[in-house]
């Protein structure tokens, strides 16, 4: 299945805290959530959001809403 991928304002500023090639790693590994969520996903329990992709250091935390996969804000994160 093909997602539209939607990133809130706070994930975005979040991205554009990281170093330049943290910020390409993680971009990458979000864009492979456009087809199927590809990649180290992992649906979190008793937790929202309800998923988790791994890079490297970090986490992105996302909700799929239908065909919509949303990265919310505060969520790119240095685990």
């Amino acid at each position: 299945m093909i997602y539209e991928l939607e990133i809130k304002n706070r994930a975005v500023k979040d991205l554009e805290g990281l170093s330049s090639d943290e910020r390409q790693r993680v971009s990458a590994r979000i864009d492979e959530l456009h087809n199927d969520l590809h990649g180290d996903v992992k649906r979190l329990r008793n937790f929202i959001p309800r998923f988790r992709m791994r890079s490297g250091d970090y986490r992105v935390l996302f909700e799929v809403e239908g065909s919509r996969v949303v990265i919310y804000r505060y969520r790119v994160r240095h685990r």
